[in-house]
């Protein structure tokens, strides 16, 4: 591991660790790079500011951390890690909600749901005539739909185990990406059809 990314580490923890008894708009760069033994140049090197910094934390250490969990017969097992990694780390993603960098919350959600559900569609979609932009509003809708379930169980205090909702969800979304992915193609079908009906009769 470079040494860039060990100062990365260190900064990220030192970050974290501040994250589970302060509040985000509390913490300063001087705070950090004190607690790390490294001084503010360094860390401007690697980082803008401390926003920065978060989005980095949730970048490598949720985002990258479910590669492997795409597509139809695994997608639960990468939503499952979602809730995983907010539960393991639930401080500091709870003091990210209630802070001006909730913005980087629900980018990470957003982003990592929508890759595993985007990967969904196109598998079940794969050898349909499904219009892209179809599959993208269909992934966009359940993506939504799961972060606003997510947010939700964490402001209700993450009563539920994630194992039940994920396993409802599942049972939820099953059959559901196909039946809404032939309607779409159903409706292409039909579209097409009837544009080829008006061009023969504009023809005549």
């Amino acid at each position: 591991m470079s040494s860039s990314h060990l100062t990365k580490r260190a900064l990220a923890a030192a970050l974290k660790n501040r994250m589970n008894h302060t509040p985000l708009n509390k913490i300063t760069v001087k705070h950090l790079v004190d607690d790390c033994g490294l001084n503010r140049q360094t860390f401007y090197y690697h980082f803008r500011d401390i926003y920065e910094l978060l989005g980095w934390i949730y970048q490598t250490e949720a985002v990258d951390a479910i590669a492997g969990e795409h597509g139809y017969h695994t997608w639960t097992s990468g939503f499952l890690k979602i809730f995983k990694y907010i539960e393991e780390n639930r401080l500091f993603c709870l003091n990210t909600l209630n802070s001006l960098a909730r913005s980087h919350l629900d980018s990470y959600l957003y982003n990592v749901t929508n890759r595993l559900v985007m990967e969904v569609v196109e598998e079940v979609s794969a050898g349909m005539q499904v219009d892209e932009a179809d599959q993208r509003f269909l992934a966009n809708f359940y993506t939504l739909a799961f972060v606003g379930l997510i947010v939700r169980w964490m402001l209700d205090g993450m009563k539920e185990r994630p194992e039940n909702i994920v396993e409802k969800l599942g049972e939820l979304a099953d059959g559901h990406f196909e039946r809404a992915l032939h309607r779409y193609e159903q409706k292409a079908g039909e579209s097409k059809v009837s544009g080829n009906r008006s061009s023969s009769f504009c023809s005549k």
